[in-house]
């Protein structure tokens, strides 16, 4: 589950152009009221649905299908130093994965429990 730190804080709009991805987002504002809830859905080149990603939001995706692509819109350029992550599995948010197999980057599963 990816996101920017500000200043470099994005928004997204992510579609899924060929096959089909589970695709999640979790609230990190510590002002919301809905602060670390996460809202997950299906996005695929069938049903043409589009995710937007508002600023504050991590978000990560798993693919259904082999040979998927996903096309992504960013509100801010990529800044690596501001690049940060929580782990998709962190019992704090309680994501509901689809099962299956899984390759996870060594970076992605290095992440360590969220703290308020």
């Amino acid at each position: 589950m990816h996101f920017q730190a500000p200043p470099h804080e994005e928004a997204k709009l992510i579609r899924c152009t060929r096959g089909s991805i589970y695709d999640a987002i979790v609230d990190l504002r510590r002002e919301s009221g809905t602060f670390k809830q996460y809202f997950a859905t299906i996005l695929s080149a069938e049903n043409a649905k589009m995710l937007y990603v508002p600023q504050g939001f991590a978000h990560g995706f798993q693919t259904l299908e082999d040979d998927t692509e996903v096309f992504y819109q960013m509100s801010q350029f990529y800044a690596p130093e501001y690049a940060r992550g929580v782990r998709w599995n962190d019992p704090a948010f309680g994501i509901k994965w689809p099962g299956g197999g899984r390759i996870i980057l060594d970076r992605d599963q290095s992440y360590l429990d969220f703290v308020d």
